[in-house]
């Protein structure tokens, strides 16, 4: 039974290693999905080459993201870039044992009441595609370009706490990559670290 026991271990990290050297990187191309919305309607990442793409990592009861959605600062942002070469996609990645587990009617009444504007919102509650990106945080952020190239992964801001205050003073850092990308710039930031509640997975 030890041996056993032992033996899952091992497999369960190895394949948690391989799932974080095979997560996406900046400056190669971001890696193809599919995912069921909230809705149901089937969102596939390759379907919207020839636009830039936002991912939204999420969790409605992370104290951080609580932050950007009570002072409305994400939805001022999806409605900023919802333009025709733009799709912000959020994504949660919260599994279904957890306390934090909304489900899809749930989410629609949340997004309803909060206002957000992402152009889908997708439940990925096996976490294969947070895996996939190596997502951490809620909220962790990607950019790709319309190439399909990943071009910023990190977090939204360099002010990392849970205070609406520091908003204001925040240097912005999706809004960097999208900016500077769209203005055919180098992109001035293209990593950092990303800050928030740990994203909870199976």
């Amino acid at each position: 039974m030890k041996n056993s026991l032992l033996a899952s271990l091992i497999a369960s990290t190895l394949i948690g290693t391989a799932a974080i050297a095979n997560a996406a990187s900046v400056g190669q191309p971001a890696p193809d999905f599919s995912l069921n919305d909230i809705n149901g309607k089937a969102v596939k990442l390759a379907d919207f080459k020839g636009k830039h793409v936002v991912l939204e990592w999420h969790n409605p009861a992370c104290p951080f993201v609580v932050k950007h959605y009570d002072s409305s600062n994400m939805q001022s942002l999806q409605n900023k870039y919802d333009a025709k070469d733009t799709v912000w996609l959020t994504v949660n990645s919260t599994n279904p044992s957890h306390q934090d587990y909304m489900t899809n009617e749930k989410l629609k009444g949340y997004i309803a009441n909060k206002k957000a504007a992402p152009d889908s919102y997708m439940a990925d509650s096996d976490g294969s595609v947070g895996r996939l990106y190596g997502a951490k945080t809620t909220p962790h952020m990607y950019v790709i370009n319309p190439t399909g190239t990943l071009i910023y992964a990190g977090a939204i801001d360099d002010k990392r706490g849970t205070r609406q205050e520091e908003i204001k003073t925040a240097k912005n850092f999706v809004v960097a990559a999208l900016d500077e990308s769209k203005a055919n710039k180098p992109i001035s930031t293209a990593s950092t670290t990303p800050y928030g509640c740990s994203i909870k997975y199976k």
